[in-house]
């Protein structure tokens, strides 16, 4: 196949770091004023002497005056009176049931997050998720330090197949509103791949290329997620770009039980030189799990060509080490 387009091979400088993914209460009372009490003058009482005080003493007759406090009737304030017919409010009442207080608003159900996880072939695992009050929505899905990002359909479902990358696989589905659930699969036929993924953020898409047991670029044997051309393992692409802060990911899947034959996968990534990604330096990750070994992850840094390298490829050939299959 003849490819027209000019490839840069870089398998120099690029930092790969390793790396793991993953009142008091105010007591004071108002402000209290004292006030001193105001000098009371002291009186000096004196009784009354009969005989030389009788005029000071003498009686008042007062009169036109009304006191209100001490008024012995209080006019009985005016009521409305209706007759009350009782033969006919009975009878009108005959026959008639007294209708049962109406039960309280149930609130809206069926707005949780459901998900289900289902094994397929390949150590796969197909989510199926269902949020049919968040149509349309964002969906970061984690996996074992994987992430990715998509969308739920306008019913709120959305379904996707996941490469596995634990024997006791876990998926985290959330949301950007913080709803979301956390399903669980046992892949029991994982030790039989070896997987090799790269995860990213930002404006370039990373590619997986794999070239196995010798195979040229382009011919049978050259894997990558838009090759036409078959080969023992695949690439699959997860995430959506047509989201908020988009996180990408693409698996390369190798059937190393399988193989019936010794020989090597080669392992490239590649980068086409856009606009948005010229000149600047591009963080990613790649985890790494073969055979029966433990999940490797490493922190990369990719640094773009300039910009008059635009429409050109990025080849990095040594990022990640080359598949070692041995006939079982």
């Amino acid at each position: 196949m003849d490819f027209k387009r000019r490839v840069m091979m870089w398998g120099g400088t690029i930092g790969c770091a390793l790396g793991i993914g993953f009142v008091m209460q105010s007591t004071a009372q108002p402000e209290r004023v004292m006030h001193a009490p105001s000098p009371v003058a002291q009186l000096s009482v004196r009784a009354p002497n009969p005989s030389t005080d009788v005029d000071d003493y003498a009686m008042l007759d007062v009169t036109g005056i009304i006191l209100t406090s001490a008024l012995t009737e209080i006019p009985e304030p005016d009521r409305l009176t209706l007759p009350l017919q009782e033969g006919e409010r009975l009878a009108s009442m005959a026959g008639v049931e007294q209708a049962a207080p109406e039960d309280p608003a149930v609130p809206i159900l069926g707005c949780q997050v459901a998900a289900e996880a289902s094994v397929l072939p390949m150590a796969r695992v197909e989510l199926s998720i269902s949020a049919p009050c968040y149509g349309g929505q964002r969906v970061t899905i984690h996996h074992s330090g994987l992430a990715f990002t998509e969308v739920t359909d306008a019913e709120g479902a959305l379904d996707v197949i996941v490469p596995a990358l634990s024997r006791q696989a876990v998926f985290v589905i959330s949301l950007d509103n913080g709803k979301g659930n956390v399903v669980q699969a046992r892949v029991d036929d994982l030790h039989a791949y070896d997987r090799v993924a790269v995860q990213w953020a930002g404006p370039v898409e990373l590619q997986v290329h794999a070239r196995e047991f010798g195979a040229d670029y382009g011919g049978p044997g050259h894997v990558w997620a838009a090759s036409a051309a078959k080969g023992a393992g695949a690439v699959v692409r997860l995430g959506r770009t047509d989201t908020l802060s988009p996180k990408l990911a693409q698996v390369y899947t190798f059937p190393t039980a399988y193989a019936g034959r010794n020989g090597e996968v080669s392992i490239s990534i590649e980068a086409e030189v856009t606009a948005d990604n010229c000149a600047r330096d591009i963080t990613a990750q790649s985890l790494e799990l073969r055979g029966e070994g433990p999940l490797r992850t490493r922190d990369l840094m990719l640094s773009m060509p300039n910009c008059d390298a635009t429409g050109d490829f990025l080849v990095l050939n040594n990022l990640i080490e080359d598949l070692k299959i041995a006939a079982k």
